[in-house]
């Protein structure tokens, strides 16, 4: 007589969201949404903010798999604290001293993955990383940072900016200083998405290094962006709601590189005086970490029309309703 197991068959599985009636979404930037979508998940971020109890069991059970190339205390803390806070477990993996790619094909990782989590998280140097992932993940893949995007900082950009300024439409946000950025990129696409006019004002004159990817601007033209690239600070700086900036060394550039670039940019750091050519309401921005005395002064990030630290705070509520409606779908 043969005995049989039902419980030990082999069964062939497609991973960990095999039952799952939500589609599958992966989030390579924040064009993988909608500008319906991109508000929903800004106003149940804000829900969350406001009655944190209400979602304490809505990702219990799940697993999000973090996997860092590069370092970040925001994207970690933000992303883990958001899991414990809806009932789930986030695993955190460093992959800086063990490249995606080189033991073991990328392919074979984000199968792999796709068995053990309900989530996969990456901040990584390059988007073909992300793509790669995404391409075999059958759990949904979320770009924490690569070249290219930067999706989460802008779901807490936005919530950020609808909390000061109420409706983001017809708003003019200024980015100043190194435009070939990821966070730039997503910027640009955000405003293209939601109705922002978009100026960005950096030395796109000193080569392909420094200037917006073409690839970018015609996206941003297909969504019909109003989006303005300039090294002139007060044509950038006039009428604007929203002034914002970043680190001009990146993660990944050579600290051999640092004078070279500060001599670069330095024309483009925010100042007192940057900041007095913009609406008398305007508030200022930082995606973090800041250095004062290179992409802003002091006195703007400390500053009474600084709002860095509420942006950097909205990290911890844009994610936990980012991860809600990937594990959920949308209200």
């Amino acid at each position: 007589m043969r005995l049989a197991c039902p419980a030990l068959r082999p069964r062939r599985s497609r991973g960990a969201r095999y039952l799952s009636s939500v589609p599958l979404r992966h989030v390579k930037t924040i064009s993988s949404f909608t500008s319906e979508e991109i508000l929903s998940i800004v106003n149940l971020a804000g829900e969350m903010k406001s009655n944190p109890a209400k979602f304490k069991y809505s990702l219990s059970q799940k697993t999000l798999l973090m996997l860092f190339e590069k370092p970040s205390l925001r994207t970690r803390v933000s992303f883990e604290t958001g899991m414990t806070q809806m009932g789930g477990h986030a695993i955190f993996y460093s992959i800086a001293d063990s490249p995606l790619g080189k033991k073991e094909s990328l392919s074979d990782t984000g199968k792999v993955l796709s068995r053990y989590a309900n989530l996969i998280m990456a901040r990584v140097n390059k988007r073909s990383d992300i793509a790669e992932l995404a391409d075999v993940a059958t759990v949904p893949v979320i770009n924490a940072l690569d070249d290219y995007a930067h999706p989460c900082q802008m779901l807490a950009d936005l919530q950020t900016i609808i909390e000061q300024k109420g409706s983001p439409k017809g708003l003019k946000l200024s980015f100043f200083g190194d435009v070939a950025n990821n966070v730039t990129y997503d910027l640009m696409r955000l405003g293209s998405l939601i109705g922002m006019k978009i100026a960005v004002c950096g030395p796109v004159d000193k080569g392909s290094n420094y200037a917006v990817e073409e690839s970018v601007m015609d996206e941003c033209s297909k969504l019909g962006g109003d989006v303005l690239v300039t090294t002139d600070v007060k044509e950038a700086a006039q009428g604007s709601d929203i002034v914002y900036c970043d680190s001009w060394m990146s993660y990944g550039i050579p600290d051999t590189e640092a004078e070279e670039r500060k001599d670069i940019f330095m024309p483009y750091q925010v100042s007192a005086k940057v900041m007095s050519m913009t609406k008398p309401d305007s508030i200022f921005m930082n995606c973090l970490p800041a250095a004062r005395g290179l992409e802003q002064t002091a006195d703007v990030i400390d500053g009474e029309k600084s709002v860095v630290f509420d942006q950097a705070e909205n990290r911890l509520h844009a994610q936990k309703a980012l991860l809600h409606v990937l594990a959920h779908g949308f209200p």
